[in-house]
């Protein structure tokens, strides 16, 4: 029996489409003979394309000291002096550059803005989440931010040790993917200090509304796991995410 379901397409109709409007993933791609269709591979170009520029772009101090008015911003670098030794020897970057001297602030907290993998991301959202974050922690002293170029995640337990900080957040630029270019990631550690292993930092990953977290979502997930990291006294595997998995987020 023939039904409407059984009646061809018109013409130039995808029966694909709106299971790619429903999802960032590369799914539903088609294919023309044994290859993909042109605008796909296209797409494919233009999307990789993307992912290479996010990664060399430079990270930009004068975009982000004007997003933060008001805002002490310091500078520091790490030991890779440019981004091709950056990328070549991750080890540097999670290193001061020699002499790289910072005030003792003895704080609550301090808070690293890093370039990453993806100055873009930082460019785009760590202004508005660091924002959001300090909103969500009042009594919390925090040491004068830090802007870090060609930096790792790990180069923020060597500021928050430097500062005298009880607690490091490290608003850092993911690596981009294919259909995330602007992903940033936020890792906090309690009691930093060189040396500390990835285990004894906890991440709330993927901030960049509205296809990740909105700020107000990561924004409470971190003010929340500072907030047990300061009554446990430890961060990292011992400490879990008993929330949910997606706060409900006010701001």
């Amino acid at each position: 029996m023939n039904s409407a379901l059984d009646a061809p397409l018109p013409p130039g109709d995808d029966p694909w489409a709106v299971l790619r409007a429903a999802t960032r993933a590369r799914v539903a791609l088609g294919r023309t003979g044994d290859a993909l269709p042109t605008a796909r591979e296209l797409e494919f170009r233009a999307a990789h394309a993307a992912a290479r520029d996010a990664v060399h772009q430079p990270l930009d101090p004068a975009l982000v000291r004007g997003r933060l008015p008001g805002v002490e911003l310091l500078e520091v670098h790490s030991a890779a002096p440019d981004r091709a030794t950056y990328l070549q020897r991750p080890d540097l970057g999670r290193q001061l550059a020699p002499g790289t001297v910072l005030p003792r602030a003895e704080a609550d907290l301090a808070v690293v803005i890093a370039d990453g993998l993806s100055p873009r991301a930082v460019h785009e959202h760590a202004a508005e989440l660091t924002t959001a974050l300090l909103d969500r922690l009042p009594g919390w002293t925090v040491a004068p931010f830090v802007l870090a170029h060609q930096a790792r995640v790990a180069l923020g337990d060597a500021v928050g040790e430097a500062l005298g900080a009880r607690a490091v957040v490290v608003l850092i630029g993911e690596r981009p993917g294919l259909s995330s270019v602007d992903s940033l990631g936020v890792y906090l550690t309690w009691d930093p200090r060189p040396g500390r292993a990835d285990s004894e930092r906890n991440c709330v990953s993927n901030v960049r509304p509205p296809h990740g977290l909105s700020y107000a979502q990561a924004a409470d997930t971190v003010a929340a796991l500072l907030a047990a990291a300061r009554e446990l006294g430890a961060s990292g595997v011992v400490l879990k995410d008993e929330g949910p998995a997606l706060p409900a987020g006010t701001g």
